[in-house]
């Protein structure tokens, strides 16, 4: 694969499974299993939910950031989706930012967008960041400046998954440190990122942000995780 074919697509296939679609990135059969968040959502985290108002989560642990947007809601073509663009189809940039532009107009006018930051060699051996060739499409279409190079990843966190959200939040303090700060501070912030699950990684980014005199911060995600209220068990 060259770097041509990751950034620019080289035929008009779906996406998803592949099948020719005629310049469009779904084919009909594929849009059946991508869900997009246009329906009732929390307030705060931006995720889906079934009752318009701040869900249990939020109000159990507000997030750092003062709201969140996302254009699909995350599983089935969608995680495929995401998983295809962090792993060698940059191009999908253009979609995703074609879906999110819109999304990010819902939110307060803000200064500067900026991308969740890699490790130098793990952008080397991946050969791109997701979020910042993101947040560079959504430059184009909203008129946002994206601020490189703001915030630098200085180390690699333990596994996450089976970490719950308070010991995500602990377990990545000090992940990120801010680089500009003279360009932070007094400026309203979008962090652009791919997916957001529990929240923990942008809370950190927010934490540090605001400690470097951001005025207010936003987060805006190609996907996230639907919040699904949990029951007792009878």
């Amino acid at each position: 694969m060259n770097i041509k074919s990751i950034f620019f697509p080289t035929d008009f296939t779906c996406d998803v499974c592949g099948v020719e679609t005629f310049k469009s990135n779904l084919c009909a059969d594929c849009k059946k299993t991508v869900e997009f968040n246009n329906g009732i959502t929390c307030p705060l985290c931006g995720r889906k939910t079934v009752i318009p108002e701040i869900c249990l989560e939020c109000k159990a642990s507000p997030p750092l950031f003062r709201k969140a947007v996302s254009a699909f809601v995350y599983g089935g073509g969608s995680q495929i989706l995401i998983y295809k663009f962090k792993n060698g189809n940059g191009y999908l940039k253009e979609y995703f930012a074609n879906l999110l532009a819109p999304k990010i107009s819902e939110l307060p006018k803000a200064d500067y967008l900026i991308g969740v930051p890699m490790l130098r060699r793990d952008k080397t051996r991946r050969g791109y960041n997701q979020s910042e060739l993101l947040a560079k499409s959504l430059s184009k279409r909203t008129g946002i400046p994206y601020l490189n190079g703001a915030i630098k990843k200085v180390w690699v966190a333990e596994q996450q998954k089976a970490l719950s959200r308070a010991q995500r939040a602990e377990n990545l303090k000090g992940c990120f440190k801010v680089e500009k700060p003279q360009l932070i501070c007094g400026k309203k912030i979008i962090i652009v990122d791919d997916v957001l699950t529990t929240g923990a990684t942008a809370d950190e980014l927010t934490r540090i942000l605001i400690l470097a005199g951001a005025t207010d911060v936003f987060l805006a995600t190609v996907a996230s995780v639907e919040y699904k209220i949990k029951t007792a068990r009878k």
